[in-house]
């Protein structure tokens, strides 16, 4: 986070201004009333700022930041909250799906949230490629998903469900109760 910028004021546009900072030219949005009170161009400027930095270690989980801020009433601390909430393949499926239950079980996110999430979301998420390869073919694919979506609507947190049914998929079951029985059995270990 950057609290604080001090440097020189450079040329600027209405509530917009550049502030360089030892050469690194900084952009900053101002209300009316701060860019009232700047100093001319050139001047030495120090202002409290509220920047945040936020950081992703694949692009496809940024691309999912920003189109999560897309939605009305989505900044970006609930944004980042989101994608805490489970891996960014196993969201895109449930705003796809459309599961309701799994999204509210993310800390932040209640009924309505969720609605608009997949409301918003759920065409634009179609569009995107894939942010990680398949690891089940078709059929065990969606019997994996509607057997995590089991587990979380029994109140077992995302993460856990998500790697009890893959270890389940993993030792070669398929079908849907199977992999819900194993995985409720390695959750209880």
């Amino acid at each position: 986070m950057i609290a604080r910028l001090r440097g020189r004021l450079h040329p600027r546009a209405n509530e917009e201004i550049v502030v360089d900072v030892a050469g690194v030219g900084y952009q900053v949005f101002v209300s009316a009333q701060t860019f009232a009170a700047l100093p001319t161009e050139g001047s030495e400027v120090d202002l409290e700022d509220a920047l945040q930095l936020f950081g992703f270690a694949h692009a496809a989980e940024r691309v999912l930041f920003q189109l999560l801020q897309s939605v009305s009433g989505i900044g970006p601390r609930l944004a980042l909250n989101i994608l805490s909430g489970m891996p960014t393949a196993d969201l895109r499926e449930a705003i796809r799906r459309r599961d309701l239950v799994r999204l509210t079980r993310i800390a932040g996110v209640g009924k309505k949230t969720a609605e608009r999430l997949c409301v918003e979301l759920a065409d634009k998420l179609l569009a995107l490629p894939e942010d990680r390869p398949a690891r089940r073919d078709g059929a065990v694919n969606d019997v994996a998903g509607q057997a995590v979506s089991a587990l979380v609507n029994l109140g077992f947190r995302d993460p856990e469900a998500v790697a009890a049914v893959d270890a389940a998929v993993g030792s070669g079951l398929s079908g849907f109760e199977d992999v819900v029985r194993e995985a409720l059995r390695s959750m209880r270990r």
